[in-house]
């Protein structure tokens, strides 16, 4: 996994409550064995009308939007516990997801494929929104070590697991995570 320390990036606003695993990465997208690809197909019903033609309207799809940040509304990740949601929004370039809620199996997803759920207050998540509706060009700040985000104009405090946090400031996997201790485990068998 990449290392996550800080990040400064604009942000996509999708005010969507209740967004499920299925609207993210449609079953149907589910074939695959490894993790190329989704990000191509990530909430594909939305961005896309029936008829194939990009729907406009969705913001994924409106240029004044970018970056590798996306805020979203309450209950973020919910439905079924497919992991290829988080693959299919790092695999389209999305680095942090804030929302004020997340589903718990998408959390612990997102967190395994070094993607950060930043869970904020419901007025920090609409009042952030808000400025980024009013300013697309908006840098928000990510301090993963001091657990901030921030734009210019406010800052709010989020937790994490510190075991996942350690992973995410050192790119490690739970296996990187293990081999990283190796001496340790090394010391610790020789006293046996």
């Amino acid at each position: 996994m990449e290392k996550f320390i800080k990040l400064s990036s604009r942000a996509v606003p999708l005010e969507t409550e209740n967004v499920d695993t299925d609207q993210i990465i449609p079953a149907r997208f589910l074939k695959a064995t490894d993790k190329l690809g989704f990000g191509d197909n990530v909430f594909r019903d939305w961005r896309y009308h029936k008829d194939g033609t990009l729907n406009n309207s969705f913001p994924l799809n409106n240029p004044s939007y970018g970056g590798s940040i996306l805020v979203a509304g309450n209950n973020f990740g919910c439905g079924s516990s497919r992991e290829h949601a988080a693959w299919a929004l790092a695999g389209y370039g999305f680095k942090v997801i804030v929302s004020s809620f997340f589903a718990d199996i998408f959390k612990g997803n997102a967190l395994n494929n070094g993607l950060l759920p930043i869970q904020v207050s419901e007025d920090f998540l609409k009042s952030l929104l808000q400025e980024i509706q009013e300013n697309p060009s908006v840098e928000i700040c990510v301090d993963l070590e001091n657990q901030v985000i921030s734009t210019s104009q406010k800052e709010e405090k989020f937790d994490i697991d510190s075991y996942k946090k350690v992973c995410m400031i050192n790119g490690y996997d739970d296996i990187d995570f293990l081999i990283s201790k190796k001496e340790k485990i090394k010391s610790f068998e020789a006293t046996l």
